[in-house]
C-alpha cells in the first residue's frame, strides 16, 4: 500500500494532509507526485474526473514554489468557472501555513476585483482561458516568468472550443516553465497541442480495471452535506435491524461521525489509519460479535475486513474513484442474500456518481429519504412486536409483585404508557429529528449543458427553448441561464431534466433540422 510519505513530500505538507484526514494517494498523485517533484520532463496525466488531480499537480507545485514571490509563478487553466473556484479552494486548504496566494480569475466575476488582486501579487491564477485572454491582452497579466502551467480537463476545453485560446495562452508563457497537461481522455486534438507547446513529456496514465458489481440494491439520496448526518440517522432508525459500514473518506470525517453517533444512543463504532492493530481487532471482534451495529470506516481501514451478513453499505462521502465504489458495495449482498447499497451526494456531486454509474455498468437509483412519520411509525412497530415476543416469556417474579402494586391504584393503560415513556425517553418524539430540505431545489442542484451550436448555425434562444420543451418536455420554467454564443450555447436545467434531455437527443436522430445535435455536461460557464 502507497503512503503519502514516500512520495517525497515535506513534514510541512504531510501535516496538512493528516490534519485533513487524508490516508493515501489516489493512483494518479502516486504517478505524478513524485515525478514533479524530482524535476525533469513535462507531464501528460490521463485519469478521470474525481481521481484527486488537483492534489496530484498542486502538492508538488506548492512545495517548489517560493513564497511572496512578488509574480505570478503557477497558471492553472481549466474549462469553467466552477472548476477555477473548486481547484483554487482546494489548492489554498493544501498549502498550510505557506505564504502563497492563490487566486481564480474566471468570466463573471468582477473585472476590477481581479485587477486589484493581480496588483496585490499573486502566486497561483487558476482560470478560464477566455478571461486568461482578456488579462492578457490588457497587459494586466504576464505569464513569461511562470514556473509551471497546468492544464486541467483538457479535454473539457476541446469540447467547449477553447483550445485554439489555450495555445494562444500558452504562446505567451516563458521557455522556464514546466508544463502538465491532464484530461480523461488524449484524442489528436489535445496530442497535437502537446507536440506542438510542450518539450520532453512523461505519460501517466491511470488504467481501468475491470469493474463487475454485486447484486446489492443501489440507491442514492440527494442531501446538502450538513444534513446527511440527520438523513443516516433516518436510515438506521427506519431498518428493523441495521447492520452495516458507513464509509467516509478521511478519518478526520470518521471520528467526528462515530462520535456523533455514539452521543446520539447507537452503538458505533470506527476505523481508520491511526489506530493501533490492539484496537483495530477490538473493535471488528465487537462488530462481528453484533456488540456494534454500525461501523464507520475509511477505505484504507476497511481492507481485508470480512463480515458476513451486512444489511447496509452507506456512502457518507463519494469514493474517489469508481473501483472503490464497487469494491465498497460488495461487502453487502454476498452468499445469495440481499443488501442495499446507500450513496448520499450533495448537488454539485451528481456529475461524478453518473461517472461511476457509467465506468461500473451499474444501475444506481434515486430515492427519496423517509420522513420523520415514517421512522416513527417504523419504531413503534418494532417496539411493539418486541414487547410481544417479551410478554410471552415468563417474567421474574419481583417484575410481577410490582407490577401488581402499581395496578392496586392506577389504571392499565395509564402505567404502560408510563413505563414506555421512562424505558424509551425521547425515542419516539419528532424533536429528535431535524429538518432536511430537499438538495434539488439547491440552484447549485442543476447541471450546465454545453450545446454544440451556436448564432452561426441559427440557434437563438427561442428555438433552444422551443426544442427543450416539446422534445424532452421540459417545462419552461426549468430551463435557466441560456447563453447563446457564436460557435456554442449553454444552457442550465435541473439534472434530472438534463438527463432526460441527453437521453432525447441519443433517440433524435436525422429529422428536419434539430436546433440541437449535440449536447453534454459541463461543471459551469467559463
Amino acid at each position: 500500500m502507497e503512503s503519502f510519505e514516500k512520495l517525497g513530500l515535506s513534514e510541512r505538507t504531510l501535516k496538512v494532509l493528516r490534519q485533513k484526514g487524508f490516508e493515501e494517494p489516489t493512483p494518479i498523485q502516486a504517478k505524478t507526485i513524485p515525478a514533479i517533484l524530482a524535476g525533469g520532463k513535462d507531464i501528460i496525466g490521463q485519469a478521470q474526473t474525481g481521481t484527486g488531480k488537483t492534489a496530484a499537480f498542486g502538492l508538488p507545485v506548492i512545495e517548489r514554489l517560493q513564497a511572496k514571490a512578488g509574480q505570478v509563478q503557477a497558471l492553472v487553466l481549466t474549462p469553467t468557472r466552477e472548476l477555477a473556484i473548486q481547484v483554487a479552494e482546494e489548492i489554498n486548504s493544501l498549502k498550510g501555513k505557506k505564504k502563497l496566494s492563490i487566486v481564480p480569475i474566471y468570466g463573471g466575476q468582477s473585472v476590477d476585483l481581479q485587477l486589484r488582486s493581480l496588483k496585490k501579487g499573486i502566486d497561483i491564477v487558476v482560470g478560464t482561458p477566455g478571461r486568461i485572454l482578456d488579462h492578457l491582452k490588457r497587459r494586466t497579466l504576464t505569464l513569461d516568468s511562470i514556473s509551471y502551467l497546468v492544464l486541467d480537463e483538457a479535454d473539457e476545453m476541446l469540447n467547449m472550443g477553447f483550445l485554439e485560446d489555450v495555445g494562444e495562452i500558452m504562446e505567451q508563457t516563458g521557455p522556464g516553465k514546466r508544463t502538465m497537461l491532464f484530461s480523461a481522455t488524449m484524442p489528436r486534438e489535445i496530442m497535437r497541442i502537446a507536440g506542438k507547446y510542450m518539450g520532453e513529456y512523461d505519460v501517466m496514465k491511470v488504467t481501468k480495471g475491470q469493474l463487475t458489481v454485486s447484486l446489492t440494491d443501489q440507491i442514492y439520496f440527494e442531501v446538502a452535506a450538513a444534513d446527511k448526518f440527520e438523513a443516516l440517522c433516518r436510515i438506521i432508525d427506519i431498518e428493523e435491524k441495521f447492520y452495516g459500514l458507513v464509509f467516509c473518506r478521511t478519518k478526520v470525517d470518521a471520528d467526528t461521525i462515530a462520535g456523533r453517533l455514539a452521543e446520539r444512543g447507537y452503538d458505533a463504532g470506527v476505523l481508520h489509519g491511526d489506530m493501533s492493530q490492539g484496537r483495530r481487532e477490538n473493535i471488528l471482534d465487537k462488530f462481528k460479535k453484533r456488540l456494534l451495529n454500525i461501523l464507520v470506516a475509511t477505505d484504507v481501514a476497511a481492507r481485508g475486513i470480512d463480515v458476513r451478513d451486512l444489511t447496509h453499505v452507506i456512502n457518507y462521502t463519494l469514493p474517489q474513484d469508481p473501483e472503490s465504489y464497487v469494491h465498497r458495495i460488495g461487502r453487502t449482498g454476498r452468499a445469495g442474500k440481499e443488501g442495499m447499497a446507500i450513496t448520499f451526494i450533495t448537488p454539485g456531486e451528481y456529475r461524478k456518481l453518473q461517472f461511476i454509474r457509467k465506468e461500473a455498468k451499474t444501475d444506481i437509483r434515486r430515492a427519496k429519504l423517509p420522513g420523520v412519520a415514517d421512522v416513527i411509525k417504523s419504531k413503534k412497530l418494532r417496539i411493539k412486536a418486541e414487547l410481544r415476543d417479551i410478554v410471552k416469556s415468563p417474567p421474574r417474579r419481583e417484575y410481577v409483585e410490582m407490577s401488581r402494586e402499581l395496578l392496586e391504584n392506577n389504571e392499565p393503560a395509564g402505567i404502560l404508557a408510563a413505563l414506555l415513556q421512562y424505558s424509551l425517553q425521547d425515542e419516539l418524539s419528532e424533536q429528535r429529528y431535524a429538518e432536511i430540505e430537499e438538495a434539488a431545489v439547491d440552484t447549485k442542484g442543476k447541471t450546465r449543458l454545453f450545446v454544440k451550436q451556436g448564432k452561426r448555425d441559427g440557434l437563438t434562444r427561442r428555438r433552444l427553448v422551443d426544442f427543450i420543451k416539446v422534445k424532452a418536455g421540459i417545462p419552461g420554467g426549468r430551463i435557466r441561464d441560456i447563453r447563446i454564443l457564436d460557435k456554442f450555447s449553454f444552457v442550465t436545467l435541473p439534472f434530472h431534466e438534463a438527463e432526460t434531455l441527453l437521453s432525447c437527443l441519443k433517440k433524435h436522430k436525422g429529422g428536419t433540422g434539430p436546433p440541437i445535435t449535440k449536447a453534454r455536461k459541463v461543471r459551469g460557464p467559463a
